[in-house]
C-alpha cells in the first residue's frame, strides 16, 4: 500500500512538472525565470538519486531520475529561449 501511494504521488508531481515545462516551452519569453532554479534542481536531483540508490527505494529512484530529467529539459529550454532574445 505505502508503494502505491509513494507512486500516485510521483506521477502527480510529474505531472505537474511535465506541464510547467510545457508551458515554458511554448511561451514567448523567460521572464522571470531564473536560470539558477535548473542549477538548483538539477543539483539537488543529482543528490536525491544517489541517496535514492544508496538506499535501495525505486520510487524515490525512478521520480528523481525523471525529475532530473525536467530540470535539465528546462534548463536546456532556458538556455534556447535567453540566445533567442
Amino acid at each position: 500500500m505505502e508503494t502505491w501511494l509513494g507512486w500516485i504521488s510521483s506521477l502527480i508531481l510529474l505531472a505537474t512538472l511535465c506541464g510547467q515545462v510545457y508551458r515554458q516551452w511554448r511561451a514567448d519569453s523567460v521572464e522571470g525565470v531564473s536560470h539558477w532554479l535548473f542549477f538548483g534542481q538539477i543539483s539537488a536531483s543529482s543528490g536525491f538519486v544517489i541517496y535514492s540508490s544508496l538506499i535501495g527505494n525505486y520510487v524515490f529512484i525512478v521520480t528523481n531520475s525523471l525529475i532530473l530529467l525536467t530540470a535539465v529539459t528546462g534548463q536546456i529550454i532556458f538556455r534556447y529561449k535567453s540566445r533567442r532574445q
